[in-house]
């Protein structure tokens, strides 16, 4: 029997439509402007499209130990949907769904719905589980709240 994988669900209304919040996602500087300060984290390669079969790599360090992170994207469907999941880095699986719903007042709820598996599972999940956890929280506040600004603003049109 394999080990159930860990969700985990952001959710923030933008007040712009799924349109625009999804364009930010796929503008040139958005992955690096999503990228919180304190984590030392860079863009090492991107394909530059949020495509199937795209590709990005992050290069960094997560504690002492330097970390390289692919992604894949899987799905894609503008402006709703689309998705990526880890080809190789720190866990053992990770699928994330970026979703862009109208809520009919001309605004956007931007969802980020990550399933995921730490490594040594079920032993990482006991020792290092809530610590991800809070790390997630906090990476994903920050990302939503870059988002929210930016798109609101427009400012990421004139990066």
């Amino acid at each position: 029997m394999g080990v159930m994988p860990v969700c985990f669900t952001k959710e923030t209304r933008v007040a712009a439509s799924p349109d625009e919040v999804f364009a930010f996602h796929e503008s040139p500087g958005a992955l690096t402007a999503l990228i919180p300060p304190w984590a030392p984290m860079a863009v090492a390669a991107s394909d530059g499209s949020l495509r199937p079969g795209s590709r990005v790599v992050l290069a960094g360090r997560v504690g002492p130990l330097p970390v390289r992170w692919v992604a894949v994207h899987t799905e894609y469907d503008p402006p709703h949907l689309f998705a990526d999941r880890q080809d190789a880095g720190p866990f053992a699986r990770w699928y994330h769904r970026h979703r862009f719903v109208a809520d009919g007042q001309g605004g956007t709820l931007l969802r980020d719905e990550v399933e995921y598996e730490l490594p040594v599972a079920p032993f990482g999940r006991w020792v290092a589980g809530w610590l991800v956890r809070r790390q997630l929280q906090r990476m994903f506040d920050y990302r939503h709240d870059v988002t929210r600004r930016l798109v609101e603003s427009g400012s990421w049109r004139t990066r």
